[in-house]
C-alpha cells in the first residue's frame, strides 16, 4: 500500500511540475507574442494634436511642415536667436509632442544657439504611423534641409532618449559639428533584455544600434546620463564610452534619473563648456 500511494503521489507531483512548466511556457510566448506584435504601443506614448492647435511658448518661433513623404507632414517648430552660434538640431523622446517638447529649446537660446525640434510621426500634428525606417527616413529628410540653410560644421544633433538613435544614425551619415546624446541607449535589444530578461532579443523588432552607428560617427560626442537613471540603464553609457573617441566624453550626471538632468546644475554648466568649446 505505501509503494502504490509513493506511487501516486510521484505521479502526481511529475504531473504538477509539467503543468507548472507548461503554464509558464505558455504565458512567456504570449507575453513575447504581445511584446513583438504591440511594441509600438510599448515603446511610444505620443501626445496627438488637433491641426488647428495653437503652441504658446516664451520665445518666438516658426512652425514649419516638412513633406517627408506622399501625403504625410511632420510637424516642426524652429527658434531663432539674434546672433546665433549655430543650431540645434533635436530629436526628442518616445512620449509627449512638441507642445512640451518645445520648451527644451530654451536651454540652446539661452546659450545663443537656435533650435530645430521636430514631432515624430503619429506625434503631436504630424501624419502617418511609425517604425524605425520612418524615424530615420524623416530626420534624414529634415537633416538634408538644414544643410542647405546651414553651415554643417555650426549644426549640432542632439537626441534624447529614444531620440539618441536616431541622432546618431544622422551623425553617422553625416558631417555636423557635434553629436550630443542624452540618456542614451547601447542598443534597443540590449535594454529590452535589461527590463525583460526571459524575452529572446530576436523578438525586438526595433534595433536602434547606437552601439554599431556611434562607431561611425566622425564629429566629437558628448553623452549626458544620470547615475539613478530608472528607464534607460546607466550601464548602457558605461558600454558606449569603450566606443568612443579619445577626445569624446561621457558626462555623468550624479543622481540624476531619466527625467530631470535639466535640474541639475552640473548639466548646465558642463553643456555650456560643451558648446563653448565647440564654438
Amino acid at each position: 500500500m505505501n509503494l502504490k500511494n509513493n506511487f501516486s503521489i510521484s505521479k502526481i507531483l511529475k504531473s504538477n511540475v509539467v503543468m507548472v512548466f507548461l503554464t509558464f511556457v505558455a504565458l512567456l510566448i504570449l507575453l513575447t507574442m504581445g511584446l513583438y506584435f504591440f511594441q509600438e504601443k510599448l515603446i511610444f506614448y505620443p501626445e496627438v494634436l488637433p491641426q488647428d492647435y495653437t503652441y504658446n511658448f516664451d520665445h518666438s518661433f516658426e512652425e514649419i511642415d516638412f513633406q517627408v513623404s506622399e501625403g504625410i507632414k511632420v510637424n516642426a517648430l524652429l527658434f531663432k536667436v539674434d546672433r546665433s552660434k549655430g543650431i540645434v538640431f533635436y530629436s526628442h523622446g518616445n512620449a509627449g509632442s512638441l507642445r512640451s517638447w518645445g520648451y527644451v529649446a530654451d536651454i540652446f537660446l539661452n546659450l545663443k544657439y537656435d533650435v530645430l525640434v521636430y514631432d515624430y510621426r503619429g506625434f503631436g500634428k504630424s501624419g502617418g504611423s511609425i517604425s524605425e525606417e520612418n524615424l530615420y527616413h524623416d530626420a534624414n529628410l529634415i537633416y538634408e534641409e538644414l544643410i542647405q540653410l546651414h553651415d554643417e560644421s555650426r549644426i549640432i544633433v542632439y537626441g534624447r532618449s529614444i531620440g539618441t538613435g536616431i541622432a546618431t544614425k544622422i551623425a553617422s551619415e553625416h558631417k555636423p559639428g557635434l553629436l550630443i546624446l542624452e540618456s542614451p541607449y547601447y542598443n534597443l535589444p540590449d535594454l529590452a533584455r535589461n527590463i525583460f530578461p526571459i524575452v529572446p532579443a530576436v523578438f525586438i523588432k526595433y534595433q536602434f544600434r547606437n552601439d554599431i552607428m556611434i562607431k561611425k560617427v566622425e564629429c566629437p560626442i558628448i553623452i549626458f546620463h544620470g547615475s539613478s537613471d530608472e528607464v534607460i540603464y546607466f550601464g548602457s553609457s558605461l558600454k558606449l564610452e569603450k566606443l568612443l573617441k579619445d577626445d569624446d566624453r561621457l558626462i555623468t550626471i550624479e543622481g540624476g534619473h531619466h527625467n530631470d538632468l535639466a535640474n541639475f546644475d552640473v548639466y548646465h554648466q558642463e553643456l555650456n563648456k560643451v558648446l563653448n568649446q565647440f564654438r
